[in-house]
Order: C-alpha cells, then sequence, then structure tokens
C-alpha cells in the first residue's frame, strides 16, 4: 500500500497542554495525534455520526512514539495524519507533531474496528474501506 496524502490539523499549546515549567507534557502528543485522525475521518465522511450509527468503535490496538524537542506554552503546532495501511479490521495512520518544519513528536498508531455493544473485532464497513482507499 502506498502513503496517501497528509491530513494536517494547526493546533495551540495552552496552560493545560504542559507541565510546571511550560513543557508540554508527553501525553499531550498523544491528544493531538488522536484529535487529527479523527479529523481526518471527520475530512473523508466518517464522523461520529457515521460510526455511532454504524455501531462502531476504533480503539488504539498499538502506537510507538518517538519524542524528538519539546513543544512550549503557546507555540504554534501542527498534527498530521496520514493513513498508510488499511486491513479488514484495522487501519494505521503515521502522524506527527511539528512546529514549523520540526519534528517533535512521530510515530505510529494502528487502530482497531470493534462493535460498539459487545466491543469486540469486526471488519471496517465496505463502503468505509471504499471511501479511505482513496486515502491510502
Amino acid at each position: 500500500m502506498t502513503s496517501g496524502p497528509e491530513f494536517s490539523l494547526p493546533l495551540r499549546v495552552y496552560i493545560e497542554d504542559t507541565d510546571a515549567g511550560g513543557i508540554v507534557y508527553y501525553v499531550n502528543y498523544l491528544k493531538f495525534m488522536e484529535r487529527a485522525r479523527t479529523e481526518f475521518m471527520r475530512a473523508m465522511g466518517y464522523g461520529k455520526d457515521y460510526i455511532f450509527n454504524n455501531d462502531l468503535m476504533f480503539v488504539v490496538r498499538n502506537v510507538a512514539v518517538e519524542y524528538r524537542a519539546p513543544a512550549k506554552l503557546d507555540d504554534e503546532l501542527i498534527a498530521t495524519a496520514e493513513l498508510t495501511e488499511l486491513g479488514g479490521a484495522s487501519m494505521t495512520f503515521a502522524q506527527r507533531v511539528l512546529r514549523g518544519d520540526e519534528v517533535l513528536a512521530g510515530g505510529d498508531i494502528r487502530i482497531a474496528c470493534v462493535d460498539s455493544t459487545s466491543v469486540k473485532p469486526r471488519r471496517i464497513p465496505r463502503d468505509m474501506v471504499a471511501g479511505l482507499s482513496g486515502a491510502e
């Protein structure tokens, strides 16, 4: 599978994102990446209404993130999401958090599709696979 276009979401660092020293707390990079994946899915036509109406949930199965440099209070950042793998019941995103051209954190996040009632794995709906295939 080839990589598709990279989705970008502008963000700003607020006091709630930082520790006492004004540095972004490491787990908040995962929150920034989650927002980018959510907005990517919404932009592709698979927002919360679609997901809830199809009894789906997408849960993080695996995260591998490398932290390279700290973000600081009031920084303007970009969180990206690029769909790199689309399987029957999962998908993988390459994601980055940048300040300008500098990569602050980056990694791969694998998301599993589960039934919202049983929370057991299920196949991604065919129409979603078809729609997302263009983003690969």
